[in-house]
Parts: structure tokens; sequence; C-alpha cells
């Protein structure tokens, strides 16, 4: 009650009271001026995040998942539920949004980059993520490599498709498809048809395999006068090739083995006696 008879306190709660009253005022007509038409959004503008075009995100896609979300006026539009919807959009890696004044919102889209085709019908980009789009869009220059292997193991898978495509690049042949087992078998087919039996990584690295056969390959090639069907890498010092080209279940590596009526050719850097 002693404040009720100090004056000094009585002014500074009317101060108080009076500076409460005016921000209200202040708050009330920024919400009106706010939803006046001058601020209403009038365009949408859509650029990569990069120097790249958009290739495969259209504007009518774009639009249709815009269209519940772009409302109201350029403060009140939420722009992480416009981020959200953008990203739904199939070939939509990422998005930013953000407002330009007075009446605009940029949003700024990274496209999936497609590397592959995962063997459950999915598309792996160039960041190792698998994804889901139109096929048949992914692959308008041409058929993707063809990926497989366990739940989790596509990053895996990816990287030693792009470690055996920079070793047999010289022979001027590329891996169309690169498949590890569920127990860490790995087989390889090239454009040319040649499969790679490629066996699990033990005492010598699946590359270094590779890298065996690619050396030898001149040689190979000139002695059998033909395309090799098989090319069995399971072996410690060297490799055998069969020129049969049926391939039968599990041979108990993980992986199908060769069938062969046998073409009995062996190149040899040793003793190619057992198998790793």
């Amino acid at each position: 009650m002693r404040a009720w008879r100090d004056p000094r306190a009585l002014g500074r709660i009317t101060a108080g009271l009076a500076a409460c009253a005016f921000l209200c005022l202040v708050g009330a007509a920024v919400v009106w001026a706010m939803d006046r038409p001058v601020f209403d959004l009038r365009a949408v503008v859509v650029e990569p995040v990069d120097d790249r075009p958009l290739r495969y995100v259209s504007a009518t896609q774009l639009e249709q998942a815009l269209k519940p979300v772009v409302k109201g006026s350029f403060f009140s539009t939420e722009l992480e539920s416009v981020r959200e919807r953008v990203e739904t959009v199939p070939w939509v890696r990422s998005a930013r949004v953000r407002r330009i004044w007075p009446d605009r919102l940029e949003v700024r889209i990274e496209e999936h980059r497609p590397l592959a085709l995962w063997h459950d019908g999915r598309l792996v980009n160039t960041y190792r993520e698998l994804f889901s789009a139109n096929l048949d869009e992914a692959e308008e220059d041409g058929p993707l490599p063809q990926l497989a292997g366990p739940p989790g193991s596509e990053a895996e898978v990816v990287e030693r498709f792009l470690a055996a495509s920079r070793l047999i690049e010289p022979l001027g042949r590329f891996p169309v498809s690169v498949s590890m087992s569920p127990r860490r078998a790995w087989q390889m087919q090239l454009d040319d048809g040649t499969v790679l039996l490629l066996g699990r990584d033990r005492s010598r690295s699946i590359e270094s395999r590779i890298a065996r056969w690619v050396d030898a390959y001149p040689t190979t090639t000139e002695r059998l006068g033909h395309r090799a069907g098989v090319i069995d890498l399971r072996y410690q010092n060297g490799f055998a090739i069969r020129a049969l080209a049926q391939i039968e279940p599990d041979d108990g590596d993980g992986l199908p083995a060769a069938s062969t009526e046998d073409a009995g050719a062996r190149a040899r850097t040793g003793s190619p006696k057992s198998r790793e």
C-alpha cells in the first residue's frame, strides 16, 4: 500500500502501463499492416544451388507441392513448411528457402544426381544415398550401372564400383554391375560381358586382384584369341580364365561360380593352387 502513497512509484507504474499500451498498439498495427495486400506474396523464384541448371525437377511438380503452403503474406508464410514440401518432390535432394523483400520467396534446390541403379529399384546418387525417382528419366543418357549389396552397404558398394572403374579404364572397359553378397563376396560384370569373380577381402584386397588381372590382360587376350566369359580372381597368386558364360548359384564363397566345359586356360603370376 505504500506504493500508492509514493508519487514516484505511481509515476513509474503509470509510465510502465503506458509503455505496455503503446507496444500493444504498435503490435496491432504491425499485424494489421502485414495482412495488407501490399505485402501479399507475388512470386516464388526457383534457382539451383550451384551453376548447373535444374534438369529433373519441373515447374509443374513444384507448383503442385507449394500450393498448400505458399499462402498468406510475405511475413506469415512459414519457410520451414515450404522447405519440407519442396523436399517431397521427386529428384529434390535438399532445398533452402528465404524471403526477398518485399513480395517474393526464393527457393534454391539441389537435385539428386543419379550414379547407379540399386538392386531394389531405387537409385544411388553421387553422395552414395538411395532415393526414389523415375528410372526412365534417370537413364535418359543411357543405362546406369547396377549395384547390389546388403542393407546399408550402398556407400561401400559405390566406393568399390568407382575404384574398379578407375583400375579398368586403361583397358577401355567399364563395370556395368557390381554386387556384394551377404557373405561379403564380390562379383563384377564389364560392359563386354566379362564376369569377374572377386571373392572376399582377405590377405589380398579386391583392388589388388583387379590390378593383377589388368596387368595380365594384354597377354591373356592375345593367348586366348577371344573374350573370356569368366575371370576367377579368387586365387592367391593368379587367376583362372573360363570361356563359358554360364554361371551357377552359390559356390561356397558367397558368389556364383563359373560353370565350365573347361576352356582350361589359367594365367599365373605364381601358382593358383588355393583360392582366398
